[in-house]
């Protein structure tokens, strides 16, 4: 089985994907589509991806859009580790921690809508702090309720890597890029500490990938 990832270091939904293939530990190829550079618009790219965004990722030559489906596909080609349990419940709570950061956020801080919000850079900020913060601390909230079913740490969904978690992380790292206040969320920073800590976060961090070198020469 061939995979590509088609996408942009600082892509956070490009980020997930990552973040999911290493989890999983599956290999791949990288091509870099820059988004500053308007590369998602080039019709060679639309043809894979009809809204122009990363991620994409193409499997034996067949494209698959959106980084939820594309990370619900991979516990399905791929199911050890599981990012989604077995359990119907469980698996509901875990997709409406991910849907808080794939619908409630981000979307709100990609670049065809800052552009639609203002051009300069303090507009901007406080746009993105008030919705990422806004969104973190919704995802808090959720943590705090699933303590009380009995779900514990250190990650966002108990003891193991999970889809929350794929999705988490991406999204801190654009809280710390505008300076989101993340002091009411002590859940959330004791999640990343601990995906921080694993082999598969360092591995997908944005600095990491070959195009963030290319991009700061």
């Amino acid at each position: 089985m061939k995979i590509v990832l088609y996408g942009y270091w600082r892509s956070s939904s490009s980020h997930r994907v990552r973040l999911a293939l290493a989890v999983k530990k599956v290999p791949h190829e990288t091509v870099t589509v820059n988004l500053l550079k308007g590369e998602q618009r080039a019709p060679e790219h639309q043809a894979k991806s009809p809204m122009g965004v990363v991620p994409c990722l193409v499997i034996d030559g067949k494209p698959f859009v959106e980084s939820v489906a594309i990370v619900e596909l991979l516990d399905e080609l791929f199911p050890s580790p599981a990012l989604y349990p077995r359990d119907p419940f469980a698996r509901a709570r875990i997709r409406a921690l991910v849907e808080i950061v794939n619908a409630g956020v981000q979307p709100l801080q990609n670049l065809l809508v800052l552009d639609r919000v203002s051009r300069e850079s303090e507009p901007r900020k406080e746009w993105l702090r008030f919705f990422i913060g806004r969104g973190l601390r919704s995802f808090e909230a959720l943590m705090a309720e699933n303590e009380k079913e009995g779900v514990g740490g250190p990650f966002a969904f108990g003891s193991e890597v999970s889809a929350a978690d794929v999705f988490l992380l991406p999204q801190l790292y654009a809280a710390r890029r505008f300076d989101v206040d993340l002091s009411a969320c002590p859940r959330i920073l004791r999640a990343e500490a601990a995906l921080l800590a694993t082999d598969a976060a360092k591995a997908a961090a944005p600095e990491n990938q070959p195009d963030a070198v290319l991009d700061k020469k």
